[in-house]
């Protein structure tokens, strides 16, 4: 007889569901189908398109293979999903909940695959979706329709916010649920005592790089390699963890930063995910990131002059993108 454990465990074969197949969760996605679960990649027509005439192209660090998924552009194509993979951009969250709420199946796992700290909270106040929060460390990029172009790391981290006590249903809980299912495709997958203390942890990270190589359209190696662009993330990192203090979340320690950028040399030529969308003239997530510091600090009392800076330039830059794709003539070449 199977224990419980084994049977409302996720098995390698449910069905996952990815969406917003970008290049995280084209990675992650991927990741499972070569290992031989169902996967679902919800994404634009064009990605599609791509992944049905010539499967994913998974262009990774260590090997590359083109990996058979199934591709909709329909948020319907989910309602089969045991897991979803929850993978757009911040700014599009209250909208993408709504769209897939009618699917989601009861006993369907949301795991929130974003940047940011206040996902989650914002994917419940709109839709009702109590997702599961994760951090994700992975340098990725979509170079094209269907191509995940992967230049470093690839792991998770999941849990439960404090506080929430699992539903008598979900046994084992569904943390250890998806770290198990991601296990069976060889992804790293950490389960955290203090999830936002994580999550945290990532998320001044990404708001003392990625506005920093968007405004520069450097990468995170040019960017670590100069010592006053390396002052200005310094600066940022300290007033994000300020910030993190003030609201009381469990902050790391006074060596985080000069280890950080450290590391962030060993990313070499990755660029972030803003510069990406600034680059290709789309929305950035800088509301999720420098601006929510900015917004959480003046809440908190506590100044945040550098993420400031970054804010504004990055949103110049959006509104200059905007502007000169609204005055493109009709057909010109993009």
């Amino acid at each position: 007889m199977p224990t419980p454990a084994e049977t409302n465990s996720v098995p390698a074969k449910k069905r996952v569901a990815v969406m917003g197949a970008g290049a995280v969760g084209s990675y992650f996605g991927g990741m499972l189908a070569r290992a031989g679960v169902p996967v679902m990649m919800i994404a634009r027509p064009s990605y599609v398109e791509a992944v049905r005439r010539n499967k994913l192209l998974l262009d990774t660090v260590t090997f590359q293979e083109r990996v058979a998924v199934e591709a909709s552009t329909d948020p319907s194509a989910l309602r089969d999903a045991h897991v979803v993979l929850f993978c757009v951009k911040g700014q599009d969250d209250e909208e993408t909940a709504r769209a897939i709420a009618p699917y989601l199946a009861a006993d369907a796992i949301v795991v929130s695959l974003q940047n940011g700290v206040d996902n989650v909270e914002r994917i419940r106040a709109a839709s009702g979706i109590d997702a599961l929060p994760a951090v994700v460390y992975v340098a990725a990029a979509m170079p094209e329709p269907g191509h995940v172009k992967h230049s470093g790391r690839g792991e998770l981290i999941v849990g439960e916010f404090a506080g929430r006590s699992a539903s008598a249903e979900l046994q084992p809980p569904r943390a250890e649920q998806i770290a198990a299912l991601f296990a069976s495709a060889n992804v790293p997958c950490r389960i955290s005592a203090d999830i936002l203390a994580d999550m945290w942890v990532k998320f001044i990270t990404n708001c003392g790089a990625n506005a920093v190589s968007a405004i520069a359209q450097a990468s995170y190696g040019e960017i670590a390699r100069y010592d006053e662009s390396r002052e200005l993330m310094s600066r940022v990192v300290e007033e994000s963890i300020a910030v993190g203090r003030a609201a009381g979340v469990s902050m790391p320690g006074a060596d985080f930063t000069e280890k950080w950028l450290e590391n962030l040399a060993k990313f070499g030529d990755a660029f972030s995910s803003t510069a990406q969308d600034l680059e290709r003239g789309k929305r950035t997530e800088i509301e999720s990131l420098n601006g929510y510091i900015v917004r959480r600090g003046a809440e908190l009392g506590v100044a945040t002059p550098s993420n400031f800076a970054l804010y504004a330039l990055v949103k110049l830059l959006e509104d200059k993108a905007a502007s000169e794709k609204q005055a493109r003539p009709a057909g010109a070449a993009q």
